[in-house]
C-alpha cells in the first residue's frame, strides 16, 4: 500500500493585519453570537456570510432541548441567504464563538456537516468560499472549505 500526502496552507494573522472588509465581516459575526439561542451547552457561535452582491448575512446557532432539531451558526447564515438571495454566490464567511468567559481565545471551526453544506455551496457557484475563523488570539485565513475537508463528496462523485 503507499501512502497519499494531503497538505493544506492556511494563513494566520492579527485581525488589523486583515482589509477592512474583512475586519468589518469578523465584527459582524462577533455581533452575531449575540443572537445565538444555546441555553444548554452555553457556547454562542455567530456567522457573517459576505455575497458577491456586498449583501452581508447573519446567522447564530439555535439549540432545541432535542438536540438534532437545533442549527449551527454557519448553516443558518448559509441557508437564510439561499433563501433570499440564491443567485449571489458567497465571497466570505466568517465564524466567531464565545462560552460563558467570553470570545474564545482559539478560533472554532466548523463542524463535518457546514463543511459539507459549504463544499455544496463551492460546487454550486463553482467558486471557493473564503474563511475567517476568528479567536482573540489570531485568525485563521482558509482560501477554500476544500482545505478543512481534504477528501470531498459533491454530486459529481455519484456519477
Amino acid at each position: 500500500m503507499k501512502t497519499i500526502d494531503i497538505s493544506i496552507k492556511i494563513g494566520f494573522c492579527q485581525p488589523e493585519e486583515l482589509p477592512a472588509a474583512d475586519q468589518h465581516l469578523i465584527q459582524t459575526a462577533i455581533h452575531a453570537t449575540a443572537n445565538s439561542y444555546s441555553p444548554y451547552s452555553r457556547f454562542r457561535v455567530g456567522a457573517a456570510l459576505l455575497l458577491a452582491d456586498g449583501t452581508e448575512v447573519m446567522g447564530a446557532n439555535q439549540e432545541n432541548a432535542a438536540f438534532p432539531s437545533g442549527l449551527c451558526a454557519e448553516r443558518s447564515a448559509i441557508f437564510a441567504a439561499q433563501s433570499t438571495r440564491p443567485d449571489q454566490p458567497i465571497n466570505t464567511l466568517a465564524i466567531a464563538a464565545a462560552n460563558e468567559y467570553g470570545l474564545m481565545r482559539d478560533p472554532i471551526v466548523p463542524c463535518g456537516a457546514c463543511r459539507q453544506v459549504i463544499l455544496e455551496i463551492e460546487d454550486r457557484y463553482r467558486q471557493p468560499v473564503r474563511i475567517l475563523l476568528y479567536g482573540t488570539a489570531g485568525v485563521y485565513v482558509i482560501s477554500t472549505v476544500k482545505d478543512l475537508l481534504p477528501l470531498q463528496f459533491v454530486g459529481e462523485s455519484m456519477k
